[in-house]
C-alpha cells in the first residue's frame, strides 16, 4: 500500500511540476522548416563545373545555384545546369542539344526528360533551382548542354540514397 501511495504522489508531482509555467525550450521539433539545402556549383571558361558529385536523400528539397564566374561572353562560353531523370543516356540529350541554339541548348522534344535545370548564364551571372529530388535512389546525370561543354566533363551525378 505505501508503494502504491509513493508512486501515485510522485505522478501526481511530475504532472503538476510543469503548470502554469511557460515553455522555453528550443527543441527541434518547434523550430520552423529551415527550408531547401543549398548546393552553390561554380562554372568558368575551363568547361568544368566545380562539383561532380552530389548526394541527396530520396524526395529531399534541393536549391541548386549556378554561377558562371568565366568572363567569356554567353555566345562563346555560357553555362547551364541540367539534370536528367534516371535512364536518360546523357551523351544522346547532349547531341541533341547541339541544334537546340534557338532555345538555350534544351531541345523541346526532349524537355519531358528534364527534372530541373539552370537556364544559359552568361559571364558573372548566376542562377538557381529548387526542386525535390527523386524519391527512387539511384544515380542522376547533371550536365551543360553548351556545345562541346559535356564531352570535355562539364557533368557530374547526383545519388540518391
Amino acid at each position: 500500500m505505501k508503494t502504491r501511495l509513493l508512486l501515485a504522489t510522485a505522478l501526481v508531482a511530475l504532472v503538476t511540476s510543469g503548470c502554469g509555467q511557460k515553455d522555453t525550450s528550443t527543441s527541434g521539433a518547434a523550430a520552423a522548416p529551415a527550408g531547401p539545402r543549398e548546393i552553390e556549383i561554380t562554372g568558368g571558361d575551363t568547361m568544368k563545373y566545380s562539383i561532380t558529385t552530389m548526394e541527396a536523400k530520396p524526395g529531399e528539397d534541393i536549391k541548386v545555384i549556378l554561377t558562371n564566374i568565366g568572363t567569356q561572353p554567353k555566345e562563346v562560353m555560357g553555362h547551364d545546369w541540367v539534370l536528367l531523370k534516371a535512364g536518360v543516356d546523357a551523351a544522346q540529350f547532349d547531341a541533341a542539344a547541339l541544334n537546340a541554339k534557338d532555345t538555350g541548348y534544351i531541345p523541346a522534344a526532349l524537355s519531358d526528360e528534364i527534372i530541373a535545370k539552370i537556364d544559359l548564364l552568361g559571364p558573372r551571372k548566376s542562377g538557381e533551382v529548387e526542386f525535390n529530388a527523386p524519391t527512387v535512389p539511384g544515380d542522376y546525370t547533371f550536365l551543360c548542354t553548351f556545345p562541346a561543354h559535356f564531352q570535355t566533363g562539364m557533368r557530374g551525378v547526383l545519388t540518391v540514397k
